[in-house]
């Protein structure tokens, strides 16, 4: 395989919503995301730092969706403490928490919530590219 350049990580991803009104005042007024772009009712494009978030609504079942296999969309912060400040955060805007923020093994910090469809998200710290 020939060399390639480097990527800077995953930093667009794109949600089928059922809710797309939902999803948006979750992403902008929870998470602090912006609308960059509103192609129309049923496509938004946010952002937030390096992020690009696009929510399209699934208006009909489509065929050609399978059902999804992502597990979680990694929110990564630059100290541990941080987690601990998102943690308090959504509990207090009553956000689902599924785990409490714990330090693992090798020095990362992280815990998991939901956004309003289910979609499950980790506010991490990990030590070799939290910066």
């Amino acid at each position: 395989m020939a060399k390639t350049p480097p990527t800077r990580g995953i930093r667009h991803v794109a949600l089928l919503c059922a809710d797309i009104v939902a999803m948006e005042r979750f992403y902008c007024d929870v998470l602090g995301y912006e609308v960059e772009w509103r192609p129309s009712a049923a496509e938004l494009y946010l952002t937030r730092g390096e992020d690009n978030l696009a929510l399209h609504a699934l208006a009909a079942p489509r065929p050609d969706v399978v059902e999804s296999k992502l597990d979680h969309i990694g929110l990564l912060v630059s100290r541990p403490e941080d987690v601990d400040a998102w943690a308090a955060y959504l509990a207090e805007r009553r956000v689902t928490v599924d785990t409490s923020p714990r330090t693992h093994r090798d020095g990362a910090r992280s815990f998991y919530a939901r956004d309003p469809e289910g979609n499950r998200l980790q506010f991490l710290y990990h030590p070799p590219i939290s910066g």
